[in-house]
């Protein structure tokens, strides 16, 4: 069986990476940042919301609680208002279909490892044990 060294590892994922960021959906969601960039209105609301989250640390640092309520409604106000501007919840999607890929790859390499350790210890995948587990449980 093949040796490859950690260093081989973390350039084939390097390569993986390259390749992950050439995909349809990264091309998406660099269109549709580029978009959200240049949308005036979005701008402006993130802005607002900005600039609102820095008076709510304030006013929960001196302790100003019903301040803090008002400034809070208006900033989920504004987040609303915001997540309804197609643009926006494009690019949410957008964001969501990513992490989704992500996490499937995540997870492929992940069990993909489990896996060769079970089979490379002469264990049985289908019930997720080495081969010395099972070793081990026959000699009791």
């Amino acid at each position: 069986m093949a040796q490859y060294t950690r260093k081989e590892v973390v350039d084939e994922a390097h390569k993986l990476g390259k390749m992950l960021a050439d995909i349809e959906e990264i091309d998406r969601f660099k269109q549709l940042e580029a978009k959200l960039n240049e949308n005036i209105k979005v701008q402006a609301h993130i802005k607002k919301i900005k600039a609102l989250q820095k008076q709510a640390v304030n006013f929960q640092a001196y302790g100003k609680q019903e301040a803090l309520k008002k400034i809070e409604g208006e900033i989920d106000r504004l987040q609303e208002e915001l997540d309804e501007i197609p643009v926006v919840s494009e690019f949410k999607d957008s964001q969501m279909i990513i992490n989704d890929i992500l996490q499937m790859v995540t997870n492929t390499i992940s069990r993909e490892v489990t896996n060769e350790v079970i089979r490379s210890t002469g264990g049985d995948v289908l019930q997720g044990e080495t081969g010395s587990k099972q070793k081990d449980s026959c000699s009791h």
